[in-house]
């Protein structure tokens, strides 16, 4: 990385960051209850299911792609654990999580492979369909019932125990995190990622298999999703289809586009996605203290996205144009 490349991105970093202390402040003003350690706790329960959502999309939009499907892959892959519950199949913890994560990896290669082998024009399309066809599944699955996972504690545990006052689950997004950071920033994988999104056609010449490269971010933003599926699960005790259709996808492209990603590809890191899964988790926290309907928020979810594209491309045409007068 370039020592300009690495000024630039200390200062996506701060920006970020600010905008995250910003927000702390202003919610810790409107309510009296935000600054309570019970709160805090409370943000950090709820952000890995959104940051593990955002760490599998990340991936995506770094070669120009998206993944629309996640959200309800992760409640696909909740109610098809339910449903085995449902059915009297297994209660057995280790089966049900590894089924979870073996449907959602499956539903990642199976977008991958119908971008780059069956060469639908863009993944807005298939994940897209993909997204609905997982929503009717999980309502299929669990014949549009909620279903209890009292009892199985082992699939409960990563959603809902605690590590020394620290919920597991935030404990795990880390370490994942800092794998993901080191396969972005370390490994020719990596490159070949940031390579294929920046610039496709040169990622052929250069003799990167992008085919592969592709369907591997795919594949791995439905593991991620499944393991989303499963934190939910320990979150709320219950798998319910309906949720499949809840906004998870939206609020997984806005931490990752708030953190320094661009739907234009190459661009975007692991640290400014985790700073924008905090952003949207502590919104949407401060939402809940200040008793403001659903409605709002995802019309003010849905500006804090059009604001964070709006500065990515008025930051692109800066550096173009910078670009330009240096060349001059």
């Amino acid at each position: 990385m370039t020592k300009s490349k690495k000024s630039s991105t200390l200062m996506n970093y701060a920006g970020t960051a600010g905008a995250l202390l910003i927000l702390c402040i202003i919610l810790s003003i409107a309510s009296p209850n935000f600054l309570k350690f019970s709160n805090f706790m409370s943000i950090l329960k709820q952000t890995p299911f959104t940051a593990m959502l955002a760490s599998g999309m990340l991936f995506c939009l770094i070669t120009a792609g998206i993944d629309l499907s996640v959200g309800a892959n992760a409640t696909f892959c909740a109610c098809l654990a339910g449903m085995l519950i449902q059915k009297g199949i297994t209660t057995n913890s280790f089966v049900l999580i590894v089924v979870a994560l073996i449907a959602g990896t499956l539903i990642g290669f199976i977008n991958g492979t119908l971008l780059t082998r069956l060469h639908l024009p863009h993944p807005f399309v298939s994940t897209l369909g993909m997204k609905n066809v997982l929503w009717g599944a999980s309502l299929v699955v669990t014949g549009s019932q909620m279903v209890s996972f009292s009892g199985c504690d082992g699939v409960m545990a990563l959603g809902a125990k605690d590590l020394g006052g620290i919920p597991v689950s935030f404990v795990v997004v880390i370490i994942i995190y800092v794998i993901m950071h080191v396969l972005l920033t370390r490994t020719a994988l990596g490159r070949s990622i940031y390579c294929a999104g920046g610039n496709m056609e040169a990622t052929r010449l250069s003799g990167i298999n992008s085919a592969n490269v592709l369907t591997f971010c795919y594949t791995l933003s439905g593991f991620m999703a499944a393991l989303a599926g499963i934190v939910s699960i320990g979150r709320s005790g219950i798998c319910n289809g309906v949720n499949a259709i809840q906004p998870y996808d939206t609020d997984a492209i806005a931490c990752c586009i708030i953190g320094g990603a661009s739907f234009n590809g190459g661009k975007g890191t692991m640290i400014g996605t985790m700073l924008g899964a905090l952003i949207i988790t502590t919104l949407r926290n401060g939402f809940t203290l200040l008793s403001i309907t659903s409605a709002v928020q995802n019309m003010v979810l849905g500006l804090v996205i059009i604001g964070a594209v709006l500065l990515d491309v008025t930051r692109e045409r800066m550096e173009a144009k910078a670009r330009r007068m240096a060349a001059k």
